[in-house]
C-alpha cells in the first residue's frame, strides 16, 4: 500500500487548523468567562489544546516539503553509479514551479526541466491496448489488466528528451535529433559486493561511462550481457516527444524500467529536481552508512 505523505499533511493541516480555528472562534470567550467566574484556572481542552500545538508544527512542515525541498529514498539500482539503493535525497520543489500539495497542480511557473537533469515525478503507469486500438494508462506491466490501477509512487530519473526532440536507441547509441550522444567509457564497475546492487553489475561485468548530454556530464552503467532495453521508437513510446511530456530513462541503462517501456512521463507529474545525497543507507552487512556520499550533489 502507497501512502501519500503529502496528502496526510495537508488532511491533518486542515483538522488542526479548523479545530483550532472554530474553537477560538465560537467557544474559547465563553468557556474561559464561565471558568474566570468560577474562579478555575483556565485550560484548553485536550483536542483543542492538541490542534493549537501541532497546527503550527505540521503547517510548516507541509509548506517546506510542498515549496521548498522534499525528502526521498532511492529504492532501486535503476539510477546507478549516479544514485544507490539507499541513498537518502533532497528534492528542489520550486525549480520548476510551485504545485499545490497533494494536487500537484502548478499554480505559479518558475522553469522547465533541462535535458540532463534528475527529476522525481509520480510515474503515470504502462501504455496498454485497452482491446480497441486505444492506449491507455494502467498499473499491470504486463498489461493483462489494462485497466488496472496506476500505484501512487514517485520515480527517479534523468530527462532526455524535451517536448519537440526526435529520440532514437540503437543498441547503446543513443541519438537526439539525429546527432549521436557522445559517451566515452570510463572503466570497469567498481562497487561494494555485499550489496545485492552492486554485487549484480559486478557478477555481470559492468562499465561506467561518462555520457555528454548537453552541457551535463554524469555516468551511466552498461551491462550488455544483463539484458537488452528496448529500442527507442516503438509502438508505445512515439518518435517526436509531443508538447507538455518527456521521456526519461534510468542512467543504469541495461536495468531501468523508464520511458522505452511505458512512454513518456507527463510535465504535470513532476515533483522537482533532485539536488542533494543528505544520507547514504548501506545496510547492517555492509558497513551501515557511506560517508563518502553523504553531501554529494547530483549532477
Amino acid at each position: 500500500m502507497e501512502f501519500d505523505f503529502s496528502a496526510i499533511l495537508l488532511g491533518l493541516t486542515v483538522v488542526f487548523g479548523v479545530v483550532w480555528g472554530l474553537d477560538r472562534l465560537f467557544l474559547y470567550k465563553k468557556r474561559k468567562a464561565r471558568l474566570d467566574a468560577a474562579g478555575a484556572e483556565y485550560r484548553d481542552p485536550v483536542p483543542v489544546d492538541w490542534a493549537r500545538s501541532l497546527f503550527p508544527v505540521v503547517l510548516v512542515v507541509l509548506l517546506l516539503r510542498s515549496f521548498v525541498a522534499e525528502p526521498f529514498r532511492i529504492p532501486s539500482g535503476s539510477m546507478m553509479p549516479t544514485l544507490d539503493v539507499g541513498d537518502f535525497i533532497l528534492v528542489n520543489k520550486f525549480a520548476y514551479g510551485l504545485r499545490m500539495p497533494a494536487f500537484n497542480n502548478k499554480f505559479v511557473s518558475l522553469g522547465e526541466p533541462k535535458r540532463g537533469d534528475v527529476v522525481v515525478f509520480r510515474f503515470p503507469g504502462y501504455l496498454c491496448d485497452d482491446g480497441s486500438g486505444k492506449l491507455v494508462r494502467s498499473g499491470d506491466q504486463s498489461c493483462a489488466d489494462p485497466h488496472a490501477p496506476v500505484p501512487n509512487q514517485n520515480w527517479i530519473k534523468r530527462v532526455i528528451g524535451l517536448p519537440g526532440d526526435r529520440i532514437e536507441s540503437h543498441g547503446d547509441q543513443l541519438l537526439i535529433n539525429g546527432q549521436p550522444v557522445q559517451a566515452d567509457e570510463a572503466g570497469p564497475y567498481q562497487g561494494n559486493p555485499k550489496r545485492d546492487e552492486s554485487r549484480v553489475m559486478l557478477d555481470y561485468g559492468a562499465t561506467v561511462w561518462t555520457e555528454h548530454l548537453g552541457k551535463v556530464n554524469h555516468l551511466i552503467a552498461r551491462m550488455p550481457a544483463y539484458t537488452t532495453p528496448n529500442a527507442i521508437p516503438n509502438d508505445k513510446v512515439p518518435s517526436v516527444v509531443p508538447q507538455g511530456c518527456y521521456i526519461v530513462m534510468g542512467d543504469n541503462r541495461y536495468n531501468s524500467t523508464d520511458s522505452r517501456w511505458w512512454g513518456c512521463m507527463p510535465e504535470q507529474n513532476l515533483a522537482g529536481k533532485a539536488f542533494l545525497i543528505w544520507l547514504s543507507w548501506r545496510g547492517t552487512d555492509a558497513g551501515w552508512f557511506d560517508l563518502s556520499r553523504m553531501g554529494t550533489v547530483i549532477h
